[in-house]
């Protein structure tokens, strides 16, 4: 009998772990997981800034060049900024009015360290000037009407220097009389034109020219100007 016990009771133990092999679950292990990859930056080129001895050194050579006539402050101010434009067009670099690496070294002022490590940017010279075409020629010499064949008004460069001298006569303008419309002539026309009563726009156009009392070419009388009506 004690036999018969024995067989029954192993037969109730192969019962029971069949049946949990069938119905238990078994834990699988979570997958690995991937780190997440590192935002990429996108690294700024070094931007080129001249120093302050470098901008002093720069406004003493244009004041020798006679294209600024401020002091030697080391700090860009408008006739600073109009010299080094004046520059930058005599020595075929972009008339841009900052100190790049390529202004600097065509003035001979020596780079720093870190400026020497910046190279200078294509677009820092001027475009070359495109061949002159028989279409191109006839473009300049028409160059006083707009595409709408209105006429347009121009001063001639005699006018600019004779206006430069009135104004400066008048202490409205302390540059020279370069015959070109500078950032510093504008300023001064703007001055002149307000304290007598024209429309402020910084430009030579007819009743300007008339109110300085400046004589106007047989071209600019057949022109009608439609700008700077009085107030």
């Amino acid at each position: 009998m004690l036999r018969n016990f024995l067989l029954l009771a192993a037969a109730s133990l192969l019962l029971a772990s069949s049946s949990f092999g069938q119905n238990g679950t078994s834990k699988t292990p979570n997958p690995p997981t991937t780190p997440a990859a590192a935002p990429s930056t996108t690294k700024r080129p070094p931007v080129f800034r001249p120093t302050k001895d470098q901008i002093s050194q720069v406004q003493k050579i244009l004041k020798e060049r006679k294209l600024y006539t401020g002091e030697a402050t080391g700090k860009y101010d408008d006739g600073t900024r109009s010299g080094i434009k004046s520059f930058q067009k005599d020595n075929g670099l972009r008339e841009t009015g900052t100190l790049n690496r390529a202004t600097l070294e065509k003035f001979g002022v020596t780079l720093t360290d870190a400026q020497r490590a910046i190279p200078a940017t294509p677009n820092s010279f001027a475009k070359p000037e495109e061949p002159k075409t028989e279409k191109t020629k006839t473009e300049k010499s028409d160059s006083s009407k707009s595409t709408s064949g209105r006429t347009i008004f121009r001063a001639t460069s005699d006018q600019v220097k004779a206006a430069q001298k009135m104004l400066k006569d008048k202490s409205m303008y302390t540059g020279d009389q370069s015959g070109k419309l500078d950032d510093a002539t504008r300023e001064s026309l703007k001055k002149y034109q307000d304290a007598n009563g024209l429309k402020v726009t910084g430009t030579l156009n007819q009743v300007t020219l008339e109110k300085m009392g400046i004589e106007l070419t047989d071209q600019q009388k057949s022109a009608a100007s439609t700008e700077n009506k009085p107030k």
